[in-house]
């Protein structure tokens, strides 16, 4: 096993010295920089997007965390920071005490129609800083490699990170996926650190990761309990590694007033009237049958947790947890389901990701374990532990909408990976040829994958999927996520249309790309407007984002919600964008 910081062969070592290995990082972050930044030229802003994005400039300019608080501001407040000095026309938000998502949703409507004629330019903007974020990652990911396994390690593992399409994917748009990646992997090292020499200043690194973590992804509240079980366990056994238990409190203490600090500088240390409790409890934060004997310790401990917390952190986790509760509509190999299933990520995994990266990934889980049996290694428990766990917290999600939710085991896989495929070179000269080509050839696969990917990357399957539509496998973001209504729009205008039946995520774009949408989701009975043309996205086709019902109070059976387009899935599209829009022509 290759010592840390450390190359094994000379000639490699000599290769990458002098700084060539931080030359070669920054090339690979660079292609992958371009990448992006052309695909989100060509691209529309996903579904998502169309409300973090106005959000974000409300959080900034107004200092309202309201809108879209079921979210967590980092990624936002990064879309909207660009923004502030382009000129962008944001209608006056309503300063009245609300929670009216309908509100907000006509609040980001007006907020793109008043900026439509640059909505190219803001959207390419607002998304930059995504791209930056995710640049970021990918050279943390070189970092710690190279510190704990060396630079040919390390630029394996950035390689990887470089080539991987759900990587390239969602490192462009703005979504809490990749910048809980990077907080993640940032937490990680961080309490690796610290255990290793417990300090006060790496304690309060600790509360600051896990401040970060919890500000980009609600789920990562799940390391607050964890430290906690941890400070305490250090609390009980400091003196067996030499500590003192006074020394160990005050690291738990300098901690949790990081952490604190964190999550409320990341609100502009704003925060609003806290919440009622009777409101916490509608949407399942506490269970809605606690007797009345705990009504007033309840109440008194919720009020007091937003006064240590913006009101709106704590509202949009308690939001989480009852989405949680509710599940959401997802589609897997052809069957829906509500509450989704305990195998969703492992499958979306193995078919969303590339099969180099998908059987490295595997190998080098394989060495890992067979490493530590021989021994207790903390290089590899910090890569392994942290995805393990994050992968069986998700298992256990009812929200089963998406790869990307994943994405914060990817950088520990890929330092993984790097670290296995240098394991593999290090070999006796007459086995550094057969070492050579076992590491090239999954590389070179790898790049492969990526040109072919280009640049679809949101709806990138790998070979596994051949012989059904991507759709029947998958649903939602895998498949479609509304960013390629603009190529959609721009092929219907050259032609001549003006009007288009569709049924897809994101139609709100249409209409500022010059186009008039005629609905083809109609009451059964009722006859469908007569255009030429009907665009449905993937997803619809799939059956797990068909809505259950009307405007006027139809309700639709499960059945029929899933197949309601089953007609067009029988149809030949007379062109698909990007796999994720399908364009019929009906006359």
């Amino acid at each position: 096993m290759a010592s840390d910081g450390k190359d094994s062969g000379t000639g490699a070592h000599r290769l990458l010295a002098g700084g060539r290995a931080e030359v070669l990082c920054a090339l690979m972050l660079a292609v992958m920089a371009a990448q992006m930044l052309l695909v989100i030229r060509q691209k529309s802003i996903t579904v998502d997007e169309w409300v973090l994005i106005p959000a974000g400039y409300y959080h900034l300019t107004e200092g309202d965390f309201r809108p879209v608080n079921e979210h967590p501001p980092f990624a936002k407040i990064l879309s909207a920071l660009p923004l502030l000095t382009s000129g962008a026309v944001a209608p006056p938000i309503d300063p009245a005490p609300r929670h009216d998502y309908g509100y907000f949703l006509g609040l980001f409507s007006q907020f793109w129609h008043s900026n439509a004629e640059r909505l190219d330019t803001l959207a390419f903007w607002a998304r930059v800083p995504a791209v930056m974020t995710t640049l970021l990652l990918g050279a943390l990911v070189f970092h710690f490699a190279r510190r704990h396994w060396g630079a040919r390690a390390a630029l394996f593992a950035t390689l990887l990170f470089t080539l991987e399409p759900t990587v390239l994917a969602h490192g462009r748009v703005v979504q809490t996926d990749i910048p809980s990646a990077l907080s993640l992997l940032l937490f990680a090292f961080a309490l690796y650190e610290y255990l290793k020499g417990p300090t006060a200043a790496r304690a309060a690194l600790v509360g600051l990761c896990a401040g970060l973590a919890a500000v980009t992804k609600f789920s990562m509240i799940v390391l607050g309990p964890l430290l906690l079980l941890l400070m305490a366990a250090l609390l009980v056994f400091a003196p067996r590694r030499g500590l003192r238990r006074a020394s160990v409190a005050g690291h738990a203490v300098a901690l949790g007033v990081a952490a604190v600090l964190a999550v409320n500088a990341a609100y502009l240390f704003r925060n609003r009237a806290p919440e009622p409790l009777d409101e916490a409890l509608r949407r399942l934060v506490v269970p809605a049958g606690a007797s009345e004997s705990l009504r007033a310790p309840l109440e008194f401990g919720y009020l007091a947790l937003q006064k240590i917390f913006p009101a709106d952190f704590i509202y949009g986790i308690g939001w989480q947890l009852g989405h949680a509760h509710e599940g959401h509509a997802a589609g897997l190999l052809g069957e829906h389901s509500q509450h989704g299933w305990w195998y969703y990520f492992p499958v979306a995994f193995a078919l969303k990701t590339t099969l180099p990266f998908l059987l490295l990934s595997a190998a080098a889980l394989l060495w890992a374990v067979l490493s530590l049996r021989r021994g207790a290694d903390g290089r590899v428990l910090v890569l392994v532990l942290p995805a393990a766990l994050f992968t069986a917290l998700l298992m256990m999600s009812t929200i089963n909408i998406g790869v990307r939710y994943m994405l914060p085991a990817y950088p520990f896989l890929c330092i993984l990976c790097g670290a296995f495929l240098d394991r593999v070179m290090v070999k006796k000269k007459h086995q550094l040829v057969l070492g050579s080509l076992v590491v090239a050839a999954p590389l070179a696969w790898a790049g492969v994958e990526a040109v072919r990917a280009y640049p679809d990357h949101m709806s990138y399957t790998n070979q596994l999927t051949r012989g059904a539509p991507d759709w029947w496998h998958l649903s939602d973001s895998n498949v479609e996520w509304g960013d390629d209504v603009r190529p959609l729009a721009l092929y219907l205008r050259e032609r001549g249309e003006r009007r288009v039946g569709a049924a897809l995520l994101n139609w709100q774009l249409l209409e500022l790309y010059g186009l008039e949408m005629a609905a083809v989701f109609v009451p059964p009975g009722e006859a469908r407007e007569d255009v030429r043309y009907v665009a449905i996205g993937a997803s619809l086709l799939n059956g797990s984002t068909v809505p259950g019902g009307f405007d006027n109070g139809v309700r639709l059976s499960e059945e029929e919600r899933v197949n309601y387009f089953d007609e067009f899935r029988r149809r030949e599209p007379e062109k698909v964008f990007g796999n994720s829009i399908y364009l019929y022509r009906m006359k």
